[in-house]
């Protein structure tokens, strides 16, 4: 009989407990950064290549590992930054763009929310095929800058509202 009274006491704790715990994790299920973008062309991102249209994205934590959870028609993607800085130039989230041979790139993620500009990988020139080779000669008159530079553009970022 006080076996029976110790079992029903200890389930009723265990019970409590998970239900403690459940509550818990809920309340810090909230992403720290969620918000809206469109792709007007097909976008290279990390190792993802993201098709044009519109997409939602969750960033879970405002921590190392950066990954961002992207979600669209055209497409899913979980993107890690390959690095963070606390320095944000734009006043309003963006994404920059670079445009290596004819492909446009992810570059960073400014979240002025955050105080973070994300930065991800992007294909260095030698690593875009045998015909941009040929187009980097330049002839002696060309200035200088015109061999290094790249076209960079940027996305504005519709941050949801917490």
């Amino acid at each position: 009989m006080i076996w029976a009274r110790h079992l029903k006491l200890v389930t009723k704790i265990g019970i409590a407990a998970l239900a403690l715990v459940a509550l818990a994790t809920s309340g810090n299920a909230q992403d720290a950064l969620t918000g809206k973008f469109t792709l007007p062309f097909e976008t290279h991102w990390g190792t993802a290549t993201l098709p044009a249209g519109d997409y939602t994205f969750a960033l879970p934590v405002t921590g190392f590992p950066y990954t961002l959870y992207i979600q669209g028609k055209g497409g899913n993607a979980i993107i890690m930054a390959a690095s963070a800085d606390e320095r944000v130039v734009a006043g309003h989230a963006q994404l920059n763009l670079v445009n290596i041979a004819d492909v446009q790139n992810v570059q960073t993620f400014e979240a002025p929310e955050l105080g973070l500009t994300l930065s991800y990988s992007t294909p260095s020139q030698k690593h875009m095929g045998h015909n941009l080779a040929h187009q980097k000669t330049m002839p002696q008159t060309a200035p200088g800058t015109q061999v290094s530079e790249n076209k960079t553009s940027s996305i504005a970022v519709q941050i949801a509202s917490r």
